[in-house]
């Protein structure tokens, strides 16, 4: 395992089985194997040798499908959003879904195609007959890269604390926001069969500070160098491992006594079995109350929980 706090702190793990992977960052090269994974940074530490966004990355390695999605969440008073842009060996996929907190209204689509969602350089763009979103995404804290063994082979994410300012029509009606959210960029050769549980969101501390969080179970969960991870003000902090209860009413950390609370307002769900693929989620929308590890309480939190299963 390797950890680059601050461009610094470097902690390795034993591993048994060698594999074509190096690390580099400022121009030196370090032999590192898959079983040392995963190697968590801002992005200036990576395991050369494996293929890692924006280079290419083969649509088949270690005979699993390519998968990569980037995901957008815009948590606010007003409305809390998300769309994505997917793709699972190649086939396209995105999603869209707005909540309007004033009527609890939600409206939601997803569909086979690559020109509904568009997420890329600092602007994000939902262009349907249901809706119309065209926002920009200013970055708002440190990005958090992590590579991770996943099975038989590796993934890897990034995510980013962004504010999204700019116009929502959707259901009749046109909305001016300036909300804070987060991106993640996955991509990578997930095993066959994959769950996870997850929560993003944003607020602010009881003190002022201004919160986002990212916390997960079943992916880039190692007990350190993992992807869990607090903002306060921007600046990156990761948390320690977490618990998610089936209600996804909650989320614990074992061995400390701080936890926060959730309250759901709306769901996105569905649950589909192809045999050769299948799919089975939920995501509910809603606020947080309660206190992060090291003592951040939220004086207000929104954002979502996440359960979600796999065979792809």
């Amino acid at each position: 395992m390797l950890v680059a706090r601050s461009g610094v702190a470097v902690s390795w793990i034993a591993a048994t089985r060698k594999v074509a992977a190096r690390i580099t960052r400022s121009g030196s090269v370090l032999a590192v194997s898959l079983d040392q994974l995963p190697v968590r940074s801002d992005g200036s530490l990576r395991p050369a040798g494996l293929a890692l966004p924006p280079s290419r990355m083969p649509l088949i390695h270690d005979r699993r499908p390519l998968k990569r999605w980037v995901y957008a969440g815009i948590y606010g008073e007003q409305l809390m959003l998300c769309a994505a842009s997917v793709r699972v060996a190649g086939v396209p996929q995105c999603f869209w879904a707005v909540l309007d907190r004033a009527s609890g209204e939600l409206s939601e689509q997803t569909a086979f195609s690559r020109s509904i969602v568009a997420i890329d350089d600092g602007h994000l763009s939902v262009s349907s007959r249901k809706a119309r979103i065209e926002l920009t995404l200013r970055p708002s804290g440190e990005p958090v890269e992590v590579v991770s063994r996943h099975g038989a082979s590796y993934i890897w994410t990034r995510k980013l604390p962004v504010i999204a300012s700019g116009s929502v029509v959707v259901a009749g009606r046109s909305h001016q926001i300036e909300c804070a959210g987060l991106i993640d960029a996955t991509a990578g050769y997930h095993a066959r069969e994959t769950a996870w549980s997850w929560s993003a969101g944003v607020g602010t501390s009881s003190n002022g500070a201004a919160l986002a969080w990212n916390i997960v179970s079943g992916v880039h969960d190692a007990p350190s160098a993992s992807e869990r991870t607090v903002w306060e003000d921007g600046v990156a902090s990761e948390l320690p491992a977490a618990e998610f209860p089936s209600d996804l009413s909650s989320v614990s950390f074992p061995g400390h006594g701080e936890s926060l609370s959730f309250s759901a307002e709306a769901e996105r769900a569905n649950s589909e079995d192809l045999k050769i693929f299948a799919s089975d989620y939920r995501q509910p929308f809603g606020t947080f109350t309660g206190t992060l590890p090291s003592g951040v309480e939220l004086a207000s939190g929104f954002g979502v929980m996440e359960r979600h299963s796999a065979r792809w």
